[in-house]
């Protein structure tokens, strides 16, 4: 089953190519690393796919009217502003709204979906707090909750797990992949290639506005593309204990 499939899309800013005949496909089950240095264009790639950014080529959800799309795909962006002081549990309930006529109360099985997602993030005890009072840390776990409970077939993350300690980076992931093995697929753009390289099932590449490599982290991570690619040395070893991934030195 395809979730997204992506065809020859492009993008121009301010007479600069940003995104150069981009394709990919997402089928079920898959947690895919978006990773590339600053500027590469990864936010625009997914808002591009998004259908929120004019563009040539075809993305299958961009196609979709916004209510088929909110079904289909949650999005996370990098802008974490929470503009009202609802509480916790308020805000994640939001994303329940694709399933709901207007007007019509959240059931029992949204319920379900909101405590959930809420568990996930290890935000069941923190229902009550105003979301505004809270750390930007866990701001970003809410309105990561809140994509969860909208339980789309895919999730897309813009950097979720900046601004996390190191628990709550790691547990985010394991929550991809516990939700990558149920079924649900999941699309994050990540800077720390440690955690992309343990935790993700795939990994592609951008630089340049352009897709470099696409593959298992083994295939994808070689010394020759961490030296192109992000102008680092890395060590990288599958481990007892699963891939273990560090970055060393930049090179020139």
């Amino acid at each position: 089953m395809t979730l997204l499939c992506v065809k020859n899309l492009s993008l121009r800013r301010r007479n600069r190519d940003v995104l150069k005949d981009i394709s990919f496909e997402i089928g079920a089950g898959e947690l895919i690393g978006l990773i590339g240095p600053n500027g590469a264009g990864k936010t625009t790639l997914m808002r591009a796919a998004l259908g929120m950014l004019p563009s040539t080529g075809m993305s299958s959800l961009a196609q979709l009217s916004a209510r088929d799309r909110a079904r289909a795909v949650a999005w996370m962006p990098q802008a974490r502003e929470i503009a009202w002081p609802v509480t916790v549990e308020t805000l994640v309930t939001l994303g329940r709204l694709p399933h709901l006529a207007q007007g019509q109360k959240p059931s029992l099985a949204d319920r379900e979906a909101i405590e959930e997602a809420m568990g996930y993030l290890d935000l069941t005890d923190m229902r009550d707090r105003t979301a505004t009072r809270l750390s930007g840390g866990e701001q970003a776990r809410v309105l990561l909750a809140r994509a969860l409970a909208q339980q789309t077939p895919l999730l897309m993350a813009d950097e979720p797990t900046a601004g996390l300690d190191p628990s709550h980076q790691i547990s985010t992931m394991q929550t991809f992949s516990k939700l990558a093995r149920a079924g649900t697929s999941v699309i994050v753009s990540l800077h720390d290639l440690g955690l992309a390289a343990r935790h993700c099932t795939r990994l592609i590449v951008i630089d340049d506005g352009t897709i470099v490599a696409d593959g298992p982290p083994a295939q994808v991570l070689t010394p020759d593309l961490i030296r192109s690619t992000f102008s680092i040395t890395a060590w990288y070893e599958t481990t007892d204990q699963g891939i273990v991934f560090q970055p060393l030195e930049v090179v020139t």
